[in-house]
């Protein structure tokens, strides 16, 4: 077997493995085909997720679900105001020592295991907040001085309740840039509701299979890091992101007066593994156009910050990401 026939196959078992993933979430969890879908490429890109919707939509429930099908060490922390740092990352602690010393020894705080639910993030104050900032980034944390690292894969998937509603603190910006994509949550249909009450009300609950483990994450992560970038897709990529900014020559009008920053190097970075890693669970070996169309939104909504005009103007993200995919064609054939 040649080395292109062998890839094709890795690229195959992949495709098929993730499939099953997928149906095996969605047996479940009642619609969110996108969100689900927008989840899973995070994951095998190695990027974090925040998640926004109302209470009760089964946020929490289908990053649970995730967690089971991939059979990956799950911990939930719920952010609360009184919530300290050390009750995330963990503190040292005095213990007593075979000959009756005292020492101290590290106490691992709810933060080391691969998938983290960050479960309502923005009901803690910035202070907790910005304690993840080195976990998200580095996959480490430190204490009193000794550097602690994360365990392989290590995914927070963090749930957030829109930002006017009462009790909640907006995320700082360097933190919603750890986040390779936020995805919001619909509010399901009748139909959806239907099944929802159908599936989570009667006698039995649904047993869920363990499709995937930690190393076929690892690998899969791997797999997409392998997945072709032309320069003509890299270039359209980079037109997207410089014209984000309102200063730029390139940008749009709608980005120049209702924008005050757009993304940064982090953007483009998420760009491009996003896009590979939907094009690894379409079976495909090359990013296309429709990879970065489809990502656009859930990785750059959270990397714009409007302008009073824009906030007055109620503007979102999405509109202005709609605008920058219409000119990006253009853009990046200039």
């Amino acid at each position: 077997m040649s080395v292109i026939e062998e890839k094709e196959q890795q690229f195959a078992q992949a495709a098929e493995t993730i499939a099953k993933v997928k149906e095996e979430i969605q047996s479940f969890i009642v619609g969110q085909e996108e969100v689900v879908e927008h989840v899973l490429w995070s994951i095998f890109a190695g990027g974090h997720v925040l998640l926004e919707g109302l209470p009760g939509l089964g946020k929490t429930m289908l990053i649970k679900t995730i967690s089971e099908v991939l059979d990956l060490n799950f911990s939930r922390i719920q952010f609360t105001p009184d919530i300290m740092p050390s009750d995330i990352t963990g503190t040292m602690l005095l213990q007593p020592d075979e000959a009756g010393r005292q020492t101290f020894s590290f106490h691992k705080g709810p933060l080391f295991a691969n998938i983290i639910l960050a479960d309502e993030i923005n009901r803690a104050t910035p202070k907790t907040q910005s304690a993840l900032l080195e976990a998200m980034g580095e996959k480490t944390v430190t204490i009193m001085g000794e550097t602690k690292s994360m365990e392989k894969p290590f995914f927070v998937l963090a749930t957030q309740n829109p930002i006017d509603m009462e009790g909640t603190y907006p995320l700082p910006e360097a933190q919603t840039d750890r986040f390779l994509c936020k995805v919001n949550v619909q509010y399901p249909t009748k139909a959806e509701l239907k099944e929802i009450a159908l599936r989570t009300t009667g006698p039995q609950k649904k047993q869920l299979k363990k499709v995937a483990g930690m190393d076929d994450v690892i690998a899969l992560q791997g797999l997409a890091r392998e997945i072709l970038v032309s320069d003509e897709i890299l270039d359209y990529a980079v037109w997207m992101i410089t014209a984000t900014h309102p200063d730029s020559e390139e940008a749009p009008e709608m980005v120049k007066n209702f924008v005050q920053y757009g993304s940064g190097p982090r953007g483009l970075q998420s760009l491009i593994n996003m896009a590979k890693a939907r094009a690894m669970c379409s079976g495909r070996f090359h990013v296309s156009v429709g990879d970065i169309k489809h990502v656009a939104h859930p990785v750059l909504r959270h990397r714009l910050i409007l302008n009073f005009e824009g906030e007055a103007s109620s503007v979102t993200a999405d509109s202005i990401i709609e605008a920058l995919l219409s000119e990006a064609i253009r853009g990046a054939k200039g």
